[in-house]
């Protein structure tokens, strides 16, 4: 039975990192993975390809495309993005399994898609914090949880843009306030994944490759995002409850 395996979180948590030390030091666990592409209305990052990253579109057309049955397309922090129902039908038609690395808005959003209803799904979210820093966080601070979230989530995303682009536009830290702001938010939607993979190691860190081997948080989210691939039970993850009422 063909898998959808969706790995997911706020933008720069390490998704994309994780997902490349998968491949490279467990590459049997994606030998019958295919990564539909999704599209995007927003600019290609340095080194993005179109048709190969996202399929990047104006945002005109892709908002052409709400309301059809045959394409998920929502909002995503101050981007629009849309994945094509027909390319994850031609993925579970060969046989294969489906892999999407993204945002948690299209991630849950497919896990209720009708149309996929007979689907084994295969899911985890990576968090900045775990539950336990979360309730000692409300603990402390209860009026300040979502603003030290933001500011962790500002931190990385500045690194990363930084090492990415060198001197920032506005446009940048525009969309780096739009990302880090958002976290929070996305936060509340992790209790609907399988599992929660907490990671201090962000998208900026150099523990995912400057030494080869992933260590730190990197490491614990690569074994235990392997286990999970492997039907094992992960050592590290968490299961979290639904957000407190309030939060």
């Amino acid at each position: 039975m063909s898998r959808f395996i969706i790995l997911s979180g706020p933008s720069c948590i390490g998704k994309s990192p994780l997902n490349k030390a998968v491949r490279k030091f467990y590459p049997e666990l994606f030998a019958r993975v295919e990564e539909p592409v999704l599209y995007n209305c927003r600019n290609p990052r340095p080194g993005e390809v179109d048709g190969v990253t996202y399929h990047f579109r104006s945002r005109e057309h892709l908002e052409s495309l709400r309301g059809r049955e045959d394409y998920v397309v929502l909002d995503v922090r101050n981007d629009v993005q849309a994945l094509a129902l027909a390319d994850l039908h031609a993925v579970f038609q060969a046989g294969k399994d489906a892999f999407f690395e993204g945002n948690p808005y299209i991630a849950t959003a497919l896990m209720g898609v009708p149309e996929l209803a007979g689907i084994d799904f295969v899911t985890a979210f990576m968090s900045p914090v775990s539950w336990a820093e979360l309730e000692y966080l409300r603990e402390q601070a209860p009026d300040q949880v979502e603003k030290l979230i933001t500011d962790i989530m500002r931190r990385k995303l500045l690194r990363r843009t930084q090492k990415q682009k060198g001197i920032l536009s506005l446009p940048d830290l525009e969309d780096i306030e739009a990302r880090c702001g958002a976290a929070y938010r996305e936060l509340a939607y992790a209790h609907r994944f399988s599992y929660v993979l907490p990671n201090h190691d962000g998208e900026d860190s150099e523990n995912w490759d400057a030494f080869y081997f992933p260590l730190g948080d990197a490491r614990k989210c690569l074994l235990d995002f392997a286990a999970i691939l492997r039907g094992e039970q992960p050592r590290f993850a968490e299961i979290w409850e639904p957000w407190p009422a309030g939060a």
